[in-house]
């Protein structure tokens, strides 16, 4: 029991602070969002504000920087990117992992390939291309260059490797064809690594700045992270206390979202992992 006890107090120790530094930056986030903005950069921290600001300034996130229609927006991308992705992603990833056909592992390698490349590789011909099409600022723009996801190809590639040959076998010789065997046996069996994949996409998508400040002008199609630049001012040095109430709101989907479907996600990592 003693010889076991130092390692599992050990290995505690290790998740604590590492959950310490994880959770410390929403903390603080938390913390200035409930102060008024002379108390943010005072000379004594104090948890405690001297003034609860927190009515005023999430009254100010919420009204003046159109974080209402910024969700809005963030839901409707998030959505519409997860559905195309879905579409794509199960049945090219069946197709790699239960399909024999020429050619099937250098398309593999080329997955494995575009998990290396960045969004900010090929950011400037996919501006020029919507420049040309006439699509800038709208949701288009914004949803288009992640239709086609190569990570969720990967994971779900993963999970369908180990789906039994012979569940398959016999589903042909009832006279089912490739596509109803996809989307009425796979898919419904994939549910967990689903799950697990939408929590990625929604948050990746969801945080996204670096695209949408390219191709959105207008404030009616901003996204989340826009509608927080808002509270920005460089000559002012912007109301941080309306700043961090505005993440704060913005944050908050995601971590419901994330509680709630917490059971599925893991269980889809661990399903995937695996094999």
């Amino acid at each position: 029991m003693r010889r076991g006890l130092v390692p599992r107090l050990l290995a505690h120790a290790v998740l604590l602070l590492g959950a310490v530094v994880m959770l410390a930056p929403f903390v603080w986030m938390l913390l200035t969002s409930i102060r008024p903005a002379e108390e943010v950069f005072g000379a004594v921290f104090n948890p405690i504000p001297g003034r609860f600001a927190a009515p005023e300034n999430y009254a100010r996130a919420w009204n003046e920087g159109n974080l209402p229609r910024a969700m809005l927006n963030g839901a409707i991308v998030c959505l519409g990117i997860l559905a195309v992705q879905l579409l794509a992603a199960i049945p090219a990833s069946f197709a790699l992992a239960k399909l024999r056909f020429r050619g099937r592992g250098m398309l593999f390698g080329l997955v494995l390939f575009g998990l290396c490349v960045p969004i900010q590789v090929p950011a400037l011909p996919l501006y020029l291309g919507l420049a040309h099409a006439g699509l800038l600022d709208t949701y288009f723009a914004l949803m288009a260059p992640f239709f086609l996801t190569v990570f969720g190809m990967f994971l779900f590639r993963q999970f369908f490797r180990a789906y039994p040959d012979e569940v398959l076998d016999a589903a042909r010789l009832d006279g089912m064809g490739e596509f109803e065997i996809v989307w009425r046996l796979a898919t419904p069996a994939a549910l967990p690594a689903i799950a697990a994949f939408s929590v990625f996409s929604v948050v990746a998508h969801w945080n996204d700045l670096y695209w949408p400040l390219i191709v959105v002008t207008s404030s009616e199609l901003a996204t989340p992270p826009l509608g927080i630049l808002a509270f920005r001012d460089t000559e002012s040095g912007g109301n941080y206390g309306a700043l961090m109430a505005g993440a704060a709101l913005v944050t908050a989907p995601l971590v419901l979202a994330f509680l709630v479907a917490r059971r599925a996600f893991l269980r889809g990592i661990t399903m995937t992992g695996l094999r």
